[in-house]
């Protein structure tokens, strides 16, 4: 076991969930989710709110709010079950920073980095800001990696391969499926990580984001752009992946895993 606590039982579950706003997915059943999936430690994304508006304070967690400077924009949280060792807040960039885009949480037996990619914008205008986060963001990792292995959860906001977006002709060039977002991804994976949903699932076409327009939740037409990765000497401590489509309230669903 990684860690010694009540009712921990052989594994830790922990789920990750682009919010789109943590207010408005309370309403649309948050607490519901949260509770019945009793995960050890949950990660958010874009929850676009201060500490001081924040009413869901669950027995039993800790939580690790990292709001951005702009009020209802971006933002990333963390709750968590397990006290851990550290935390930091963001890569020390100023441009990211300033977005709360990154919570970096030791534990014993690995670091778990908790993260919201820059998306690029519709007319691609922020591409290059993108790529700059990218490498940046590998080298954290990187750094990280060298003490102990990493999980790294969030939403990507691309997807890497034709498996993980539906129409895919259609798409090719834009925000989030143009060559560059998939090279990146591509590139992350190269320095020594491993998706952990694909791993396990080498030809399962599950989505986790769908647009609000023509129905398309309704009609699966999706993209998988939110992911666990974790060092691929960490791989064989994952024993399970989940996505869980038939969970509403954000234009993402939940997903998760397991581990030893």
């Amino acid at each position: 076991m990684l860690f010694c606590y009540n009712n921990i039982g052989d594994f830790m579950k922990l789920v990750s969930w682009n919010v789109a706003g943590f207010r408005a997915c309370q309403k649309k059943g948050f607490e519901e989710f949260f509770n019945d999936v009793n995960a050890d430690i949950v990660c958010l994304q874009e929850t676009k709110l201060v500490d001081s508006e924040l009413t869901f304070k669950p027995e039993g967690y800790q939580y690790y709010l990292y709001p951005a400077e702009k009020k209802g924009y971006s933002g990333t949280m963390v709750y968590s079950k397990i006290e851990p060792l550290s935390i930091k807040y963001g890569i020390d960039d100023l441009e990211y920073d300033g977005e709360g885009r990154t919570i970096t949480l030791e534990y014993d037996n690995f670091y778990l980095v908790n993260v919201y990619v820059p998306n690029v914008k519709r007319d691609l205008s922020r591409m290059e800001s993108r790529m700059r986060f990218q490498n940046l963001f590998v080298d954290y990792l990187n750094n990280l990696d060298k003490t102990k292995p990493v999980i790294v959860c969030g939403d990507f906001n691309v997807a890497h391969n034709e498996i993980d977006i539906k129409n895919v002709k259609s798409n090719i060039g834009n925000a989030g499926f143009t060559y560059e977002e998939r090279d990146k991804m591509t590139e992350l994976l190269n320095n020594g990580y491993i998706d952990t949903y694909r791993y396990y699932h080498p030809n399962e076409a599950t989505y986790s984001w769908w647009s609000y327009m023509a129905n398309s939740r309704q009609k699966n037409i999706g993209w998988r752009i939110d992911y666990f990765i974790c060092s691929k000497r960490y791989i064989d401590n994952i024993t399970n992946t989940m996505i869980y489509t038939e969970i509403l309230g954000s234009d993402h669903c939940p997903i998760g895993i397991e581990v030893k």
